[in-house]
């Protein structure tokens, strides 16, 4: 059984559904998607109410049939701490795939076990990463405010394409720099060089929803 890992619950009021009960809800399933352990003990997992008393191997061929032509991918060349956050917004998104891009370890706190319902690819440099790439055919848009960099609100992403981001701090290598098909940048009116690098990924996804995804299909 899939069960619910320890960052997987919540503080406060209880989150999630218990047992299946039959004289509240109806015949138990016989759907082989449904997880017998599940629906018999309850569901608290950090999923949609769609997706209760799933298994995961379900859950994730579902996400599979919606999936968006995006991928997202971050350097982590320096033990980066945003990359379970960006995980967590991919997989919120329904992104084709995560990234990693250097050091294969990283803080999966963050990605509050979204991690499980997300698919994962690494790549040892920066290289391998445009190498890959451009196999699939998929444009790499680098985000950072460097000069030269198209506004983002004004750019037109790609529909199939890498959205790649630095790490914390130094922003993206220059190697990507260099390589990348288009390189985008955050309007920014305050006085911080650079948002949050999680934040960064969250709000760039969210404008490639806003110019390709089909909207009528959002929960």
């Amino acid at each position: 059984m899939d069960q619910p890992g320890p960052t997987e619950w919540q503080a406060g009021p209880a989150v999630g559904v218990g047992p299946w009960q039959t004289d509240r809800d109806g015949p138990l399933p016989t759907d082989p998607r449904y997880d017998a352990d599940l629906l018999a003990e309850g569901d608290t997992r950090n999923v949609v109410d769609a997706y209760r008393y799933w298994t995961r191997e379900a859950i994730v061929a579902d996400i599979d049939t919606r999936r968006h032509p995006f991928h997202v991918a971050i350097e982590n060349f320096a033990h980066d701490a945003n990359i379970g956050t960006v995980v967590r917004t991919a997989n919120a998104f329904a992104a084709a795939a995560v990234h990693i891009v250097g050091r294969r370890r990283w803080n999966r706190r963050g990605a509050m076990v979204t991690d499980r319902y997300q698919h994962l690819l690494h790549h040892d440099s920066i290289a391998e990463l445009f190498d890959w790439a451009h196999r699939e055919g998929l444009a790499v848009v680098a985000v950072d405010n460097t000069p030269g960099a198209q506004r983002l609100e004004a750019a037109e992403l790609p529909r199939r394409c890498v959205l790649l981001f630095g790490q914390e701090g130094p922003g993206v290598s220059d190697d990507a720099q260099r390589h990348a098909d288009l390189t985008v940048s955050i309007a920014q009116f305050g006085s911080t060089r650079s948002v949050n690098a999680g934040v960064a990924a969250g709000i760039t996804m969210h404008a490639w929803i806003q110019q390709h995804a089909d909207l009528d299909r959002a929960w």
